[in-house]
Order: structure tokens, then sequence, then C-alpha cells
């Protein structure tokens, strides 16, 4: 892009930004790999963004690095044949792509890359697409980049990229509608270089996959130094803090924003936003809404609020000086429910019952990932359940804490449902539960299994985890785990390593060696856990009669009145699924009297046996509910007597359902 005068007085910030990493005051809170210097401008007509990047990356590693990959994200939405749209078929979040014509496709083209200062070269006739995950030649979601000169270890290069984009009509993650413009994965953005000491790897490679339905993203902590100049009429909002906003003659306003030590840089743009602004401690929030919206703006500011008090207090303080949640309009409602560091977009609907925890649960689950995805930089296209399932467990602890067990989903005109139920119901009503294992990498799941596990099955192994260590355990588990691997990358083998170093500490043996048996059966298996409560009898105990030798003496005893009655009960459980877990039994007397028996789980078939005057009335598998995991709890308890409730228990079936439907109908507006 041609830089006028007053193009590069914009442009100074960035130049002094790239050059002298001092001009930022904070602390470092992480290794600060990257840095991106970038000025671009929103044309609002045609939808594109065109501007110039500077990037300075870092070589951490001990190798010589003679090559650079970078992810073009937009070109996910570039034609029907890239690997996004063939593996999603053009639907995303319940709208559909129709890339037939023009103004609804995205790409972004790399207009020339230089590499600048020592040892500059031209590399853009050295730039390649590469398909690190299929043969797809059609997809452009990766580049390569051979350099001439390599970067030695300690090393730093820095280049000059000018590139032009084309946002998509909204899809997924990113686009526009109408007026209302989110830039998501919109620049030309550099992988993960990953070497021995981060996560799996034995030696030195990029990690830079492809664009696929079924992912989110991966990326270095980086330095971002951003300007955007669009008409003046327009709101913006994004990663980060705004540092100025200079209005030009010609009508358009230049926004310029920092961040620092985060993953990535998204923003939004729309003339028809409402700004409803508070503080949370030292966290300025932001809310961007629509007009319609406004009037439920202290919906979404109270959920925030929680969120931060929760999340700080569960797993560590919330670091970053701001947070800006996003309120899309319903013609952009598919980039509603999104995540960016210090950067979420929710969704309502105008005059949305209250009864409806739509938008809290939304701005609950999308601020959480500023945890799971922002500070923890796991690889999402490798592990996904470390994120969003990681986070789908805090969510439903959150907001059945904040509104209710039984009502923190849906409460309305007696239809009620709470959100950890409806993230396990999202497990256990699947067809085929066997599907697949929750670890694989998320474009390998089977078709519609993806969110199934890596959401819904991730979130109740993490609680059925706490019910066999208890909570104390689980919360010490969760903390050691954030404050070790914040602004790095873990990966779950290190979650698991500090679950065996807790529980050996807190209960020695108890549990076995270590945990990995756990984690072998529900994170690497697909087999399912199910314990049924199979019969109960009580026989009654008739005194002996007849003719019995005992020491060569016979007895003979008849019929004799006795007082008290005496009966032998048989309690009898089954394991019908593969997955072993110790489980509790509570059996319940007649007489008011309860048993609590262990079971480590691992036969077929128990059996306890009971003597005495007083007959088992009923028993139940699991008692304290400490093992969601298990996928049929209708068969977890039995009375001994007819069931004279049926008609009462299949309506709360029927109830359990209407309440799904009616909050899946919710989520689709």
């Amino acid at each position: 892009m041609r830089i006028g005068f007053s193009g590069l007085f914009l442009f100074l910030p960035l130049i002094a930004f790239f050059f002298d990493s001092g001009m930022l005051l904070s602390q470092p809170l992480s290794q600060r790999v990257v840095k991106y210097g970038i000025d671009v401008k929103l044309d609002t007509y045609k939808k594109t963004i065109s501007g110039t990047e500077l990037l300075n990356w870092k070589n951490n590693s001990r190798v010589t690095v003679k090559e650079l990959q970078f992810h073009l994200y937009l070109n996910a939405f570039k034609n029907t044949n890239s690997t996004f749209m063939k593996e999603s078929g053009g639907f995303a979040r319940g709208s559909k792509s129709d890339l037939s014509k023009e103004e609804n496709c995205g790409y972004v083209d790399i207009v020339s890359m230089q590499r600048i200062g020592s040892g500059s070269e031209d590399l853009t006739k050295k730039i390649k697409f590469i398909h690190p995950d299929d043969s797809n030649t059609d997809d452009q979601t990766v580049v390569s980049v051979l350099l001439d000169k390599a970067v030695k270890p300690g090393e730093e290069i820095r280049l000059e990229i000018k590139f032009a984009a084309k946002l998509p009509k909204i899809i997924a993650r990113t686009g526009y509608a109408g007026d209302y413009f989110l830039a998501g994965q919109w620049y030309p953005k550099i992988g993960v270089y990953e070497y021995p000491g981060i996560r799996y790897a034995d030696k030195g490679k990029w990690n830079c996959h492809q664009f696929h339905a079924n992912s989110e993203f991966y990326a270095d902590f980086a330095l971002y130094d951003v300007n955007i100049t669009l008409p003046g009429n327009f709101v913006v909002g994004s990663t980060g803090i705004l540092k100025s906003k200079l209005t030009d003659k010609n009508g358009t306003s230049t926004y310029h924003f920092q961040a620092e030590d985060v993953i990535d840089f998204a923003w939004t743009a729309s003339p028809y936003f409402k700004t409803v602004e508070s503080q949370w401690n030292n966290v300025k929030i932001k809310l961007l809404l629509q007009p319609e919206h406004y009037s439920q703006a202290s919906r979404y500011m109270s959920s925030l609020k929680s969120s931060l008090d929760c999340f700080n207090g569960f797993l560590g303080r919330y670091p970053y000086p701001s947070i800006t949640l996003v309120d899309p309009p319903f013609i952009g409602f598919a980039s509603g429910g999104m995540e960016y560091p210090t950067f979420i977009t929710a969704g309502t609907l105008w005059n949305l019952p209250e009864g409806v925890k739509y938008p809290e649960m939304v701005t609950v689950h999308e601020f959480g990932h500023n945890y799971f995805m922002a500070l923890l930089a796991t690889n999402e296209f490798e592990e996904a359940f470390l994120d969003e399932g990681f986070n789908q467990y805090y969510e439903t602890r959150i907001m059945d804490l904040l509104y209710g067990e039984k009502t923190s989903a849906f409460n309305v005109c007696g239809f009620r449902g709470g959100d950890f139920e409806f993230t396990r119901s999202g497990y256990t009503n699947m067809k085929n539960p066997k599907l697949a294992e929750i670890y694989r990498k998320s474009w390998e799941y089977p078709l519609g299994g993806y969110s199934s596990y890596t959401y819904c099955k991730t979130a109740v192994m993490l609680k059925t985890l706490e019910g066999l260590v208890g909570l104390p355990s689980m919360d010490e588990i969760m903390k050691i785990y954030f404050n070790r691997w914040k602004f790095k990358h873990p990966c779950v083998k290190d979650f698991i390593a500090i679950v065996n170093e807790v529980i050996a500490k807190n209960y020695g043996r108890r549990f076995g060696d270590n945990m990995n048996w756990f984690f072998d059966e529900v994170l690497y298996g697909n087999d399912v856990c199910d314990y049924q409560l199979a019969s109960i009898t009580n026989v009654k105990k008739e005194n002996p009669q007849g003719v019995y030798d005992s020491a060569g003496v016979k007895k003979t005893f008849g019929i004799k009145k006795n007082n008290g009655a005496v009966y032998e009960s048989r309690v009898v459980c089954y394991r019908t699924g593969g997955v072993i877990l110790p489980v509790e039994v509570l059996v319940h007397f007649d007489n008011g009297v309860e048993k609590l028996e262990n079971w480590d789980g691992k036969s077929r078939a128990l059996e306890f046996k009971y003597e005495g005057e007083s007959k088992v009335l009923w028993a139940k598998i699991d008692p304290g509910s400490k093992i969601p995991l298990d996928i049929n709890l209708v068969n977890n308890s039995l009375s001994a007597e007819p069931q004279t409730k049926t008609i009462g228990k299949y309506s709360s079936k029927i109830l359990f359902w209407m309440e799904n439907i009616l909050l899946g109908f919710s989520a689709l507006f």
C-alpha cells in the first residue's frame, strides 16, 4: 500500500513499536515470540481490508530455521474446494454460506513480503501454498516461505508484509453482515515453531495446520500494535486497549490499539453499536450492543463480572487490563459465541425472557476461553478438548452456582433445566457414544461428534474426576495446572502429570499407583460407563423342620412360633459398560437404616447379601452423583416393590426432552 505523508504520520507508532520494545511498559508475562505492527484501512463498501504488517519473529529454539510458515485463514472461504468448505459443506453455526456470489467469498492475498534490516531480501516469489494435513491442493490456508539466510538460534527476523483481504459474508467466526464487521483471523499470521520442551516435540518443526471445519487455532504469545482506519461514524472495539483515536478531514477515523502477551487480535466495527462501560477491580469492561438489545446490558454486565469473580477465585488472576463483549445483530448471529483474547462475542434476542439464560451462558463460556485458550495457549487443532471441554466444565460450575443447578439454563413457565444437565445429555444422548474417543485431532472426529466429545464428554469426564477425588483436590489440580502453564503451550500429558502429583500427595495409593487408568479409559478410550441395579430380593427365612444329625445325635425340629421374622435380602448390581470406575451403592431398609457399600466396579456382577429382621426397600448406585459419565442413570436405582408411579417417571423424561428442544431452539437465534 502506498503511504502518503498523512499515512506515514499514522504509521510512525508502528515503526517505533517495531524497533523499540521498550515502548510497552508492562512487565512481560510471556516469551513474546512475535511482534505485530499492523496498519490497515477498512473499505466498508467493498468489504475489504488492505494494509501493511510489520512482523518480528524470534527463533527461541536451538536449531537453525530455514523456512517460515503462515496461516491465511480467510482463504478457507475463498471457494468450495477449500478444506474447510469440503469438511463443513458450507454449513457453520446454523448458517450456510453461498460462495456462488463473489460478495459472499472471503480471501487474503500477500501482495509482497520483504525481509528488512540485516539480510534483507524479497521473499514474495518464494511464497508457496502447502497442505500439511491433507492432499487438497485447492486449499490455500497455509503458506511456506523459504529463506536464503536462515534464522539462527536466538536471532530475530523482521518482515514487511503488504496484504489485501476480502471479508466473507458472516460465516463461522468472521465476516460482515450489512454494516456490521467482525474481523477474525484476518491477517497473515505466523505459525508456532515447536521444539523440545513444547508439547510433544522431539525436534524443531512448524506446527501450522490448515483451517478445518472443526478446529479453532494455535499461536504464540505476541505484542500487537494496530492502526485501523475506517469511516468516522463507525464504533470500533478490539483485543487490547485503545491508545488513541484520530479524525481526518476526509471523514475517516484511525483507531490505535495495543495488546500485550496475547495469541491473537480481532476487532469489530459498526455504526449502530451502543456502548456501555464499567469497571471490575482494575479491569475495564466494554459492551458493544445492538440498539434493540440495550435493555439487556445489565444481564451481560452481571454475568461478565460474575465470570471475572469466579475464574479469579477458581483458577487465578485475570492479567489483562480490559475485556470487550460484542453483541452481534440478528443478521450476523453466526458470529456470536466466539472468543479472542480480551475480546468475546455473545448473542441474544430482543425481549428474551430472563428465564432463558442464553446470554448469560454464552458470556460465561466465552469469557472462560480467556483462561483456557488465551492464557493456556493449547493447540486447539490437535487437542481442542483442553480448551473447549475444560472451559465447558467451568461454564457449568459457574452457571449452576449463579443460577441454580436445575434452573441455570432454562426456567420458563414451569420448564426447567440446568446447564450441566444439558451438557451431559449432549454426550449421553448420542446415538452411538462409542463412536470415538475424546483424544483426537479436531478434524478426525466422525461426523457430528466434535462437539459431543470435545465439549460435552470432556466436561463430564472432569466432573467425574471431581466426584472421585473430591472438590478440594479438583480445585487444587486446576489451580496448579493454570498457574504452572499459563503463558505457555501445555498438552494433556502436562495436565495428567499434575493430577497424579496432587492425588498421590492427598490420597497416597488409594487410587492405585497413579490416575493413568482413569484417562486411559475415559480420555483415550471410547467405551462407556454403565452400572445397573439389576435386582432386589427379600426372602423370609423359615425355622428349620425335620430330623437333623449332629455328632451322632438326631434332633427333630417342628413348626414353632417365631416372634420376629428373619429375611435374607440380596441386592445385585451389574457393570454393563466397559469403563471401570469405583462406585458406591446405597442400600435402604424398611426400618430406615441405610448402608453405603463401596464397590471397585471391576466385576461384571456383584451381590450384596443381608440377613435380619428388616427387608431391603430400595437401592441406588452412585447416590452422590459422583459419576455423571454413567451413560444411563435411569437403571441406577431400583425398588423392591412394584413401581406404581411409572406415568410420573415418563412424564419427567418427556419434560426433560422438551427443555432440550426449547433451549436448542433459543440457541438458533
